[in-house]
């Protein structure tokens, strides 16, 4: 049976049959989101602000025991301190030998641009909404604005203004003009005009632009597992109408166009402001200010007609969701960033989520000890009606009077004392905290008597394996900001139309993103191990020591280290410890500096050797070959060495052998004396043990 469509059911869409598909896609999404993972997201954030779903009596302890912001405010340093600490957290790995100029550059480039459009603050909301709201989305697009020029001219000829107003893109602000008498080419007076105008030129300029979209502005579909597989995905905020206007639609087409209020993402974005967002600007007597719900919806749809979909932009408004505009694109401009993903599933797991009921039990332990403390200090009173003054009882001043009409009426209602047997609980859930998340309390997230009970060994142990927790994460969110840099690599591929200035080393340096290679591979320089920067540090000190070991022995040109790999090790060093400005302690160095300091050097020696064009050289080889003979006298130092332990060895084992024959033949000494009578010659025997002994054979 075939069940290959027909051709009747590859039909071209038009424009309500498009419109119906996007506004059904839109409206499942969000469905989807508002029912599944907004009310996560919305208890996340008020844990988030030291709030618990626990009610409370009154008069009864409130306090809250904030695990999920302690622990998100603890983490995040570290999480931060391990991206910014690398010189290059992401680098772009080059496909042939060929292109690795070229990756070196697109690397330095895009770490640039990233540093340039306030990169921390971008990784920072990004892994915080990841640590409280399941996930972070950052959002890369080409944008292009007009910015408006104003130039004045004077003293212009007719041929001069007409040549000014040529170009399409300048409009007349103001112009004067008067008329003048000159002469001519033939002496005579003439009468002509000179004009003096003042002009706006419009400029589209165009750069990278890069956002943390709030949770609640993000859609897909709840059956995508990743950003390869979704029906759906989009992007909804609210603009002006000034914003439409802008980006060239017409005034009818938008005029009736609102809002889309009352779903979940408004109580997220209250959550998260604390407030509510009123619309108080004024847009009564300004239309154009009035706002409006715009959706950028990603979708791949057959449109055409040919049975193969593609991937579409489509931009609708409204409550209803209008469809305004559509076009193809070629990706999807977000990266995600999470740091417990879920397998199989496109949201993962808070930090928040992880820790949300541990928030509830610590704060009944704590409210239960600060009512027993508050009821031991302050307890209940007994007293006989009628007896005791109430306006006196009430006082509660310290050496308050109370008058009674006869003694023993009052008695103090005794609570018992139980609060510091609960403490042990109290350490008991911080403990569980700490577990789940990697993230320690002082000294390690070990007590003072712990680390006297340990030794360095196993202290350093036990901070790493809680540290492991901490680097997943990291690792978990290296991935994200691993798509982004990718996606501002294609991003700039396609879009610059000219070399672009950038600023490294303290100089500006011309690159061309256009001869890039769009699908170079990327490597994650943050991961594991990399928050531990006592052992990076005895890494680059090892390192650097194996670098001019070899560089002393093998000479400068030895095909294993140059000088531009010890001048990267030591800017590492540097970075590792904080110092970015490395140029300012060590000097540049590259390939083309280092081939040029070789010739010289080489010239130099040339010179030294009466002008021998092979001085240079030999040289260079008499310097590798007397590093090589002080290495093979060293090494022969130390064969000489084991040699004269194993002829001492031998030594001692022939000197413990000889007495155990001494001793064997005064046993059969006396066994022959006591059957036979005779004697063995001790003297010859004697002699021949004290015969001289050579150990050393030679050495």
């Amino acid at each position: 049976m075939d069940n290959k469509p027909t051709d009747a059911a590859f039909e071209e869409k038009g424009w309500d049959d498009i419109e119906a598909i996007v506004k059904t896609a839109i409206d499942d999404a969000v469905s989807f989101v508002d029912s599944e993972i907004s009310p996560d997201r919305i208890r996340a954030q008020r844990y988030y602000d030291g709030k618990v779903d626990l009610g409370h009596e009154d008069g009864r302890s409130k306090i809250v025991a904030t695990k999920v912001r302690d622990t998100i405010r603890s983490v995040k340093p570290s999480i931060m301190r391990v991206f910014l600490s690398t010189t290059n957290a992401v680098e772009f790995i080059p496909r042939s030998a060929q292109t690795a100029q070229m990756a070196m550059q697109a690397t330095e480039f895009i770490n640039y641009q990233f540093t340039r459009h306030d990169g921390y603050k971008i990784l920072s909301d990004a892994s915080h909404d990841a640590m409280v709201k399941k996930q972070g989305i950052v959002k890369a697009y080409w944008r292009e604005q007009d910015e408006a020029k104003f130039y004045s001219f004077t003293d212009l000829s007719d041929e001069e203004l007409e040549l000014l107003l040529s170009d399409d893109n300048i409009e007349v602000v103001e112009q004067e003009t008067e008329m003048t008498v000159t002469l001519d080419q033939m002496g005579v007076d003439v009468e002509l005009p000179i004009h003096a105008v003042t002009v706006k030129r419009i400029e589209t300029k165009g750069d990278l632009c890069i956002e943390s979209v709030p949770p609640e502005e993000f859609f897909i579909d709840g059956g995508a597992k990743s950003f390869n597989d979704f029906y759906v995905c989009l992007h909804r905020t609210d603009l002006r109408l000034a914003d439409l206007l802008a980006m060239g639609f017409d005034w009818d087409d938008i005029k009736g166009l609102g809002t889309n209020d009352g779903d979940m993402s408004d109580e997220e974005e209250y959550q998260r402001q604390g407030y509510n967002d009123i619309d108080d600007d004024g847009s009564y007597n300004d239309p154009s200010m009035r706002r409006v719900t715009v959706t950028e919806a990603y979708m791949r749809m057959d449109i055409d007609g040919t049975g193969v979909p593609c991937l579409y932009k489509f931009i609708c408004a409204g409550e209803k969701n209008t469809l305004l505009d559509y076009e193809p694109c070629d990706e999807l401009p977000f990266a995600k960033f999470e740091v417990d993903p879920e397998p199989h599933s496109f949201y993962g797991k808070s930090l928040a989520e992880i820790i949300i009921d541990d928030q509830d039990v610590a704060t009944s332990i704590l409210r239960g000890i600060l009512d027993n403390v508050a009821l031991t200090n302050n307890p209940g009173l007994e007293m006989v009606e009628s007896m005791v003054n109430t306006e006196d009882l009430l006082n509660n001043e310290i050496g308050r009077i109370v008058r009674v009409k006869q003694p023993g009426m009052i008695r103090e209602t005794v609570v018992p004392f139980i609060a510091g047997t609960t403490m042990p609980m109290l350490e008991y859930m911080n403990n569980q905290v700490e577990a789940k998340t990697g993230v320690l309390a002082a000294s390690g997230g070990m007590s003072a008597d712990a680390l006297q009970n340990n030794t360095a060994t196993g202290v350093n142990a036990a901070v790493q394996a809680a540290a492991g927790q901490v680097e997943v994460m990291v690792r978990n969110l290296a991935h994200g900001l691993r798509d982004l840099f990718s996606l501002m690599n294609r991003i700039y591929r396609k879009n610059v139309d000219e070399e672009q200035i950038m600023r490294l080393r303290g100089e500006f340096i011309p690159v061309d993103p256009r001869a890039w290679d769009a699908d170079m591979d990327t490597n994650i320089n943050v991961g594991l191990g990399t928050g531990r920067e006592a052992e990076k540090a005895a890494a680059y000190r090892e390192i650097l020591g194996l670098q001019m070991q070899v560089f002393q022995s093998q000479g400068p040109i030895n095909g294993v280290v140059s000088m531009e790999n010890i001048r990267n090790t030591l800017s590492d060093m540097l970075a590792s410890a904080g110092i970015r400005n490395s140029e300012r302690y060590f000097g540049q160095m590259n390939a083309q500096t280092e081939q040029a300091m070789a010739q010289k050097l080489a010239q130099q020696a040339q010179s030294a050797q009466g002008q021998d064009p092979t001085g240079g050289l030999v040289q260079v080889e008499m310097i590798k070959a007397q590093s090589k003979a002080q290495a093979d006298s060293q090494k022969m130092e130390i064969e000489r060495g084991k040699l004269a332990l194993d002829a001492k060895k031998i030594a001692l084992d022939d000197d413990l052998e000889r007495d155990k024959m001494a001793k064997d033949i005064a046993v059969k000494d006396a066994e022959l004396k006591s059957k036979t009578g005779l004697e063995l010659n001790k003297a010859a025997l004697a002699a021949e043990m004290r015969r001289p002994r050579d150990y050393n054979n030679g050495f």
